[in-house]
Parts: structure tokens; sequence; C-alpha cells
């Protein structure tokens, strides 16, 4: 399955949007990176909080994509410390952990983080990365479509 990632097509036709996706779940993470890169996006990955953070040093990103639990170090801590140091990257958050108290950390990271649950259709982080890259654009387009 493609994803329609036409909210990252870039003046210069030659330049590709950058995306971060981290996830500790390869076969997740193929997937993503697969969609992503059909689309022209240039992904870079990781599969640790720690290598997270590595990858992050290496920016600038359009957006970054990551799982909560990964070993080392989780992607929340990777983004709070990447927050900390002033990143302001937009972020998707997923994660299967439930409970109010996630919800609650992934707020604290700032207004352009999105939490996606686990299992998720790619058409829901289509969506997501849609109103976090476009946020203006997307009452008109659930107008359109509705």
């Amino acid at each position: 399955m493609r994803l329609a990632l036409p909210m990252l097509a870039l003046a210069d036709m030659d330049a590709r949007p950058r995306i971060l996706v981290a996830d500790d779940d390869f076969q997740l993470l193929s997937v993503i990176t697969r969609a992503l890169e059909q689309d022209g996006a240039d992904v870079v990955r990781a599969s640790s909080g720690d290598e997270l953070i590595e990858r992050l040093a290496e920016g600038p990103y359009a957006l970054v994509i990551t799982d909560i639990s990964m070993p080392w170090m989780t992607g929340l801590q990777a983004m709070h410390s990447a927050r900390y140091l002033g990143l302001s990257t937009p972020v998707i958050v997923m994660t299967a952990l439930k409970g109010e108290e996630i919800a609650q950390q992934v707020a604290a990271l700032g207004d352009n983080v999105l939490f996606l649950r686990k299992p998720f259709e790619l058409q829901e982080l289509e969506a997501a990365m849609a109103k976090l890259l476009h946020p203006k654009e997307e009452p008109a387009r659930r107008a359109a479509a509705g």
C-alpha cells in the first residue's frame, strides 16, 4: 500500500523529505519505510531509543515517527531529550500501550505531536502526517472528502 505524501512535496523537485522512523519491531519499521519510500521520502531508520537520539543529531527531518517501547531508551525519553535540546520537528508517537498516563506523556512533548495507537492502518498514519505537516489545510481536506 502506498501513502499519499503530497503534503511533503518540496519546491525543489530533486529534494526528498527526510523522515526518521524508529521502532524495534522490524516488520512494522519495514512496512512504514517501504510505504514512505514509495512516495518519495528519504527514510532514516532507528531500532532503539539511543539510536533515535544518534539519528536526530544527523537531522534535520521533516518528521519523526517513533514507537514508545524500545530497548535502551524509550521513544518518549529520546523525544523529551530532543525537545530539551531545542528540536521542534513534528512527531508521531506510536504505541500499543494503553492508559491516560501515556497520552499525558505524549502531550507533554508539545503541540506538534500526535499519538497513534497500534495496531493502525497506513491511512491513519497518512492522516496524522497531513494533520501535523499541514494543519491549516486539514479542515478543508476533510470538508472536500466528506
